[in-house]
């Protein structure tokens, strides 16, 4: 398979190549084999064994391919990257993605892909952050007047099949590094199983069944709670001046995405979603470029209609999944969601930026409109630390790994290509 997927990934470079060649009508004459060869010779491939654990996988084994390449002159063309990931856990999952962002040449577009494909299972909490995420689920849920179900005291463990696929075209404004476009967004659960559900034979809520959060807000919003489908378009706006996407050390970046999910587009219902996005980078030393403070933060809101339960913003559905470390993807989830991140990075060589180390907090804060628990009521943090070390020295590519703690007894540990943002 691995062969394979390199042959695949060499083919379709050489198609962006040539589609980057049409962009430019000026530089058809001149592309040449040449050219293509030096793009060839730019890959740098990295084929990285996974050996690894996080809270909501347990222990992980597989390979994490990832490359960079150059789709135009250095000087005018950033770095291109694609990450990805095939792995199996010993909670019987399947994981595989495939993530790129791509400049083609003189950055004129700035492509965008997330496409996954995963047999997995995962915990939910119900929605909103803080001690009362789950109050409903704990007390039991109302289903008829004066009549509870059941109440849940731990996670709530479901297995389900999910596909994504994610793809955003963005065009450069003239000199600038703004960029606008639109998107197409798939995301389509199926087969799944919530493992603490407990209704009787005839379907219907009696005392003593249990009803879990995924359970009873998809019934109540009108959702199949086996399987439902989120489809629709995206209008975008970018402004990205990073030095390295793969590893920056200064610069800033700023997204902003909104999805109109309509039913003739597939989606179960009509919504309506906006993504805000910030990153922002300090260098402490002039010296030493990577000796820095790194900033994100993000937020998502449900803007009108109703999306599925899986569907909602939640910590660790980033398009590179890297947000909420300390705890299960998932963990905090609800109808809007804010995240915060600092990371401070250093040397810890003398001459050398081979090997360095990071610490790093986040805060997370989410809703439940259904109890009418607001953004910041409750605020649950995440600290860790971490190690890094250089793989390629002209991509800046890092592995990295991370160890982290949060509330609620909630630990793990990270292994990634690349930085977290």
């Amino acid at each position: 398979m691995n062969k394979i997927f390199i042959l695949c990934l060499l083919l379709s470079l050489v198609g962006f190549s040539r589609l980057s060649a049409q962009t430019d009508s000026t530089s058809v004459a001149s592309e040449s084999a040449e050219d293509e060869e030096k793009l060839i010779r730019e890959l740098s491939f990295v084929p990285m064994p996974v050996l690894a654990a996080n809270p909501a996988m347990g222990f992980m084994y597989g390979l994490a391919p990832s490359a960079s390449w150059m789709m135009g002159d250095d000087a005018s063309t950033h770095r291109s990257s694609l990450v990805s990931s095939i792995i199996y856990t010993t909670k019987k999952q399947f994981l595989f993605f495939i993530k790129t962002n791509i400049f083609l040449k003189d950055d004129s577009w700035n492509l965008m892909g997330d496409w996954r494909y995963f047999a997995t299972s995962q915990p939910t909490y119900g929605l909103g952050t803080g001690p009362s995420s789950n109050t409903l689920a704990s007390n039991g849920f109302e289903y008829d007047d004066g009549s509870y179900s059941k109440g849940i005291n731990e996670a709530q463990m479901m297995d389900f099949n999910y596909l994504r696929f994610h793809e955003t075209a963005l065009k450069r404004v003239g000199d600038t590094r703004f960029f606008a476009g639109l998107g197409y967004h798939l995301d389509y659960h199926y087969n799944i199983d919530d493992k603490l559900l407990g209704l009787g034979n005839d379907g219907i809520i009696d005392a003593g069944d249990t009803v879990t959060s995924h359970y009873a807000y998809s019934t109540y919003y009108g959702f199949d709670p086996e399987s439902y489908l989120l489809s629709g378009i995206s209008i975008n706006g970018l402004f990205d001046s990073r030095n390295n996407m793969i590893n920056p050390t200064d610069g800033r970046y700023g997204f902003i995405s909104f999805h109109i999910n309509p039913t003739f587009f597939g989606s179960d219902k009509n919504s309506t979603s906006l993504w805000l996005e910030y990153r922002d980078y300090f260098r402490m030393s002039q010296k030493r470029p990577r000796h820095l403070i790194g900033v994100w933060t993000y937020a998502n809101f449900v803007t009108s209609g109703e999306v599925p339960y899986l569907d909602l913003p939640a910590i660790g559905w980033d398009q590179f999944g890297r947000s909420g470390r300390a705890y299960p993807q998932g963990r905090f989830r609800g109808q809007s969601i804010a995240y915060a991140e600092a990371e401070y990075r250093f040397p810890l060589m003398v001459n050398s930026d081979l090997i360095g180390g990071v610490i790093f907090a986040n805060a997370t804060t989410a809703t439940n409109e259904d109890t009418d628990l607001n953004l910041f009521e409750y605020v649950d943090p995440g600290v860790g630390l971490g190690l890094r070390v250089m793989i390629n020295k002209k991509s800046q590519t890092n592995i990295s790994l991370d160890y982290a703690w949060g509330r609620y007894g909630a630990q793990g540990f990270y292994l990634n290509v690349n930085e977290t943002f």
